[in-house]
């Protein structure tokens, strides 16, 4: 089961490398998140679990990351911009299961 998940994970980071950064979304804040950091923030969370085991920084991070998305997905009123982050967001889901999977 790990080895889908990390499979899938990797062909997610893969995709969401490919997709151009929402055009508009640099320097914007949505509910008090810069969304420039919310994508580097959770593909770093996401790359790292490619890796490895989380540390407890970055499994932090990402649980606060997950929250973000919580409140930023749903103010999202750009088409492309939303298919973006909910796209990038279960990639960040992907990576908490994969992470937790782990044996530590």
């Amino acid at each position: 089961m790990l080895d889908e998940k990390l499979d899938a994970l990797s062909r997610m980071t893969t995709e969401h490398m490919a997709m151009p950064f929402p055009p508009g979304f640099r320097g914007l804040d949505i509910e008090d998140q810069d969304m420039v950091m919310l994508d580097a923030d959770a593909y770093g969370c996401a790359a790292s679990a490619l890796e490895g085991p989380l540390a407890e920084r970055q499994r932090a991070a990402l649980t606060r990351l997950l929250t973000a998305f919580d409140r930023v997905l749903p103010a999202i009123d750009d088409a492309y911009a939303s298919r973006y982050y909910t796209h990038l967001h279960k990639a960040a889901v992907l990576a908490a299961e994969v992470d937790g999977l782990r044996e530590r």
